[in-house]
């Protein structure tokens, strides 16, 4: 049976991976937390899926890495519409009420890891 977190998650990357600009605004929090290439911080659901639809991006899980009950590290390959071949990469994934609140995307799978571990760490101390 998939958790909460997992099926927020696979529910992201059907979004995503669908370019579904509706379904996608409605799989992410308000906000969502971005991490990626071209910067970092809150947006709106509707600014998700703008990004959606203007990156063209495909992102196929390849590894799941939980780190707590709302943080998870997946792995995977990432496509753009002028790719030649897939790139790895892996996002820190946060889940809030059933929906993506956090999507940190890093350039491979320990930088990852540890961005997670950090965020853990400091949501237990807080």
């Amino acid at each position: 049976m998939e958790s909460v977190l997992e099926t927020a998650i696979n529910e992201w990357h059907a979004s995503v991976n669908d370019a579904d600009l509706g379904r996608s605004a409605q799989a992410v929090g308000d906000p969502i937390v971005v991490l990626g290439p071209k910067g970092a911080g809150p947006i709106t659901p509707e600014q998700f899926a703008a990004w959606v639809e203007r990156s063209g991006i495909r992102l196929v899980p390849r590894s799941w890495h939980p780190v707590s009950e709302r943080l998870m590290v997946v792995e995977e390959d990432a496509t753009w519409p002028e790719s030649a071949a897939p790139t790895r990469v892996a996002t820190v994934f946060r889940v809030t009420g059933g929906k993506v609140s956090a999507a940190l995307r890093q350039p491979d799978l320990a930088s990852a890891l540890e961005l997670a571990y950090v965020c853990r760490e400091m949501a237990a101390t807080e």
